[in-house]
């Protein structure tokens, strides 16, 4: 289908879409999430080739990881989308109720946006996340996913589109542009008199591509330089669990650690900690002064690092002498996404808390729970990073807007 023709399917059905009940919607999603599991072969296949072009292109291997697909990461989509359909449907849920003195009654009630145009990069499992969350709230979706997973997105398109059928529901409540102009993108952020809503996800190019061209209102998921700051009075070891599951449990994802901050009294017990552990051997450490002598192996960080979302086995690592030059540091450099300080102090923990500019802060947690599955949204459309509508995981709260309905009597305005 052409781009206008995508467009106008998504308006033509947003409507009707709005209509379904609650266990029309549910009945879909657990049809789609067989039909991903029993065409499991076929996404596979398709996922093989994005896979080898993008060895074939030299593509990072955090970037590999978030493109591949496995048996199991094709049944935890389904999974999330069965998670979805046991969820409360937020759509027209009163938020407030309120009765004005000439007796007129207002109740703001939650509405879907209409149609939302998500562009994403090299993750396809974000196909199925998206398609459950917009369909749940009523919104139909228009997707462009990158070109390194076009094979990948094609077939678990169209295996949404085959649950959608068996359950009598119109396949345009979602489509997927296929095409790789990179013209046609742009064209799409301009829908403006199609698509009620954009939102990118991926690298910062491209989230700022989208902010700068889109007339569409968007809503940015940011890139995340996300830090953990060791406190002097911390548990060595676990601030070394939390560093090693932020950093290495998964490199490629926004939510991973890049950046460590570390009081300067606990440099040499933290790195000897760090030292004995395998899966920290493999990350390159870019220290900076004062750390470089207690980080076997180091190389000296550069302002740039301290910037940095690696999406890589690499770590920035910043001394400080105090909880307040670590929220400086944090505030200079932070992308808003997550941050985490591991202390006993419970005072150096709530001026943390309180003062680090970031959708989610943490108290002795991995910053790798910024998740929407793992705060029980069952899935997510991204992580917001601004705080306009929406920050932080965004499940199906923010996918709906709102509107006022007023009853009354016969009430006239003087």
């Amino acid at each position: 289908m052409e781009l206008i023709d995508i467009c106008k399917a998504a308006c033509r059905v947003k409507y009707s879409l709005q209509t379904l009940s609650d266990n029309k919607i549910n009945e879909a999603l657990y049809s789609i999430a067989e039909a991903l599991v029993s065409q499991t072969d076929s996404i596979l296949e398709a996922n093989a080739i994005d896979l080898a072009n993008g060895k074939a292109k030299n593509m990072p291997e955090g970037l590999l990881d978030r493109l591949a697909l496995s048996d199991v990461r094709i049944k935890a989509m389904a999974d999330g989308l069965n998670v979805v359909a046991a969820l409360e449907n937020p759509k027209g849920h009163i938020i407030e109720s309120f009765t004005r003195p000439n007796g007129m009654m207002i109740d703001k009630i939650r509405v879907p946006f209409g149609v939302i145009g998500i562009i994403y990069e090299s993750r396809p499992n974000v196909t199925a996340d998206a398609f459950a969350l917009c369909f749940k709230t009523g919104n139909a979706v228009i997707l462009k996913g990158g070109s390194d997973a076009l094979n990948s997105n094609m077939a678990i398109t169209k295996a949404i589109k085959s649950g959608l059928k068996k359950c009598g529901i119109d396949e345009d409540a979602i489509n997927l542009i296929e095409s790789t102009d990179r013209s046609v993108t742009t064209e799409f952020m301009r829908m403006k008199e199609y698509v009620d809503l954009l939102i990118p996800r991926g690298s910062a190019r491209l989230i700022q591509s989208v902010v700068e061209n889109a007339t569409i209102p968007v809503i940015e998921t940011g890139t995340g330089n996300c830090h953990v700051f060791v406190d002097e009075s911390a548990k060595i070891k676990m601030a070394a669990d939390i560093i090693e599951n932020a950093k290495t449990q998964r490199i490629g994802v926004c939510n991973a650690c890049e950046s460590l901050i570390v009081h300067r009294n606990v440099l040499k017990p933290l790195f000897d900690e760090l030292s004995k552990r395998e899966k920290m051997k493999r990350v390159e450490i870019r220290a900076d002064e004062s750390s470089l002598p207690f980080a076997e192996g180091a190389i000296p960080a550069t302002e740039e690092d301290f910037g940095t979302e690696y999406l890589d086995y690499k770590l920035s690592v910043k001394t400080v002498d105090s909880v307040s030059e670590a929220i400086d540091h944090i505030n200079k450099y932070s992308t808003h996404h997550s941050e985490t300080i591991v202390t006993e102090n419970k005072e150096n923990a709530e001026l943390f808390l309180a003062n680090v500019d970031a959708a989610c802060v943490y108290h002795n947690v991995s910053t790798r729970f910024t998740d929407g599955f793992e705060f029980g949204f069952g899935a997510e459309i991204g992580i917001s990073t601004q705080k306009l509508h929406a920050r932080g995981p965004m499940g199906l709260n923010e996918l709906t807007s709102y509107k006022y309905v007023i009853r009354g009597n016969g009430q006239v305005r003087g």
